[in-house]
């Protein structure tokens, strides 16, 4: 299995997902997009397309954020969906496949920051990633915005601040608004560089205090991120 990421910034990496990957022994390349990275021309070189997370938005400009062309990405995304690659996007990863796929990302009804419960819609239950879920379980968030739909999607979880968490966009494409893929080092990063953003919103319903977030254990939404992944090989 070879994996390709796309990496906005340097404080939202893969976290659980490259541990992942690396204890299967799979082959992992990256565009580190803050770093000046180009994205690749083709697809040629890998199965599995992660897109990782960011505070840009799909409707950001390169006049606000430079290194973030995101047009281009969207018609990478597109081309890796056309060539039948199995495709993930995470937080900002998932807005880019909703736009990708001629959706429109929102603001979700409500800021979400820590760990909070999803619930499995009815389709959700059905999804082959998620039969063998409980109907709610723990998930990480760190969010304000959400995937738009298109006529093929079908939302797999929502949560009580947010109806979109995890959406399927085709077979082998899938949208995760929240974070599986957190772990101590990513909470302790978002934390350090979105210092501002949490003291701004502190006073929001579903906003947890940096103690809270250092707190929380992360450990089963890695685990459940670990059978998800081994579904999306098995697909």
């Amino acid at each position: 299995m070879r994996i390709h990421f796309i990496i906005h910034e340097a404080f939202e990496g893969p976290g659980a997902v490259r541990h992942w990957a690396e204890k299967h022994q799979y082959t992992c390349t990256y565009t580190h997009l803050f770093a000046g990275d180009k994205l690749p021309v083709h697809c040629h070189d890998f199965d599995m397309l992660v897109i990782m997370g960011g505070p840009q938005s799909p409707d950001m400009s390169q006049e606000e954020c430079p290194y973030f062309n995101s047009e281009a990405e969207q018609q990478f995304i597109r081309l890796a969906v056309d060539s039948e690659k199995t495709v993930l996007g995470i937080c900002l990863g998932a807005q880019m496949i909703s736009n990708a796929m001629g959706g429109r990302t929102t603001a979700s009804p409500n800021k979400e920051i820590g760990l909070y419960p999803v619930t499995l819609t009815e389709a959700g239950k059905k999804d082959a990633l998620f039969a063998d879920f409980p109907e709610v379980f723990d998930c990480g968030h760190w969010h304000g915005d959400m995937p738009g739909l298109t006529d093929a999607a079908v939302v797999i979880a929502q949560s009580e601040a947010c109806p979109r968490q995890i959406i399927r966009f085709a077979p082998k494409v899938y949208a995760f608004q929240c974070h599986f893929e957190f772990t101590p080092d990513d909470i302790e990063a978002m934390i350090t560089n979105c210092a501002d953003e949490l003291e701004s919103e502190k006073e929001k319903p579903f906003v947890q205090s940096a103690a809270q977030l250092r707190a929380n254990d992360y450990s089963n939404t890695n685990d459940s991120l670990y059978k998800i992944l081994d579904g999306l090989v098995e697909l």
